[in-house]
């Protein structure tokens, strides 16, 4: 199964060994598939809501992955109940929704899952700053971020851990390489959206001028290399 850059992007930042990996809301469980093939030594958790989704990916899972039949699992519930394994290598994925929800998503399992070690990878489908300020508060820290263009659209992949030692940026940092056209349209486009967005708020704080400073800070760097 060929996978989407964007879902590639995420499978490839699984280098680690994780005792589980819950792959949550991710495009009818795609990438969890994959993840049998490049993990064989994980347990690969699927996990969505929908109980119709969960039927049908089972029935798949069933019929193609027979082999590794004790390699995954499914689950049909609440992303926020995750039932994580105290002790073990645990890993969540969560994408393909929006950044409220991912924001809401990850307090509620971090409120149930108090005193142990928490890792994710995320790609909100927006509200990119939000998220990151939000984990930040969190106590969350970077272990990688990837910025991916597909189908016109641009995703900020996230990979966070409540024991990383290097801070998050709220802007993103090392995700950002502005010697690359895509880099440059989406900070273009991210700059103008809060500065649209703070033109009709009171909110004196500009997210918009934290970018600016970065496209500056970039530029500067450039010239000197």
């Amino acid at each position: 199964m060929k996978l989407s850059s964007r879902l590639d992007t995420i499978k490839n930042k699984v280098t680690r060994q994780y005792d589980h990996i819950w792959d949550c809301c991710c495009d009818h469980g795609q990438l969890g598939i994959a993840l049998l093939a490049s993990q064989p030594k994980s347990l690969i958790h699927f996990v969505d809501v929908v109980d119709e989704l969960m039927v049908e990916l089972e029935s798949q899972l069933q019929k193609h992955a027979l082999k590794v039949s004790s390699q995954w699992q499914v689950h049909c519930m609440d992303v926020a109940q995750l039932p994580l394994v105290p002790d073990k290598k645990n890993l969540i994925i969560i994408a393909g929704v929006g950044g409220d929800l991912l924001i809401e998503l990850v307090r509620a399992i971090q409120t149930r899952n108090q005193g142990i070690e928490l890792e994710f990878i995320l790609c909100p489908v927006l509200h990119h700053y939000k998220v990151r300020t939000e984990l930040i508060d969190m106590g969350f820290g970077l272990v990688s971020e990837t910025l991916v263009k597909e189908n016109k659209r641009f995703y900020e992949i996230i990979h966070v851990s409540n024991q990383a030692i290097v801070p998050l940026s709220n802007i993103g940092s090392e995700m950002w390489n502005l010697s690359e056209v895509d880099h440059q349209e989406y900070l273009q486009k991210t700059i103008s959206h809060y500065q649209r967005m703070e033109e009709n708020t009171k909110n004196s704080s500009k997210v918009s001028d934290l970018y600016l400073k970065l496209r500056e800070a970039m530029d500067g760097f450039s010239i000197l290399n």
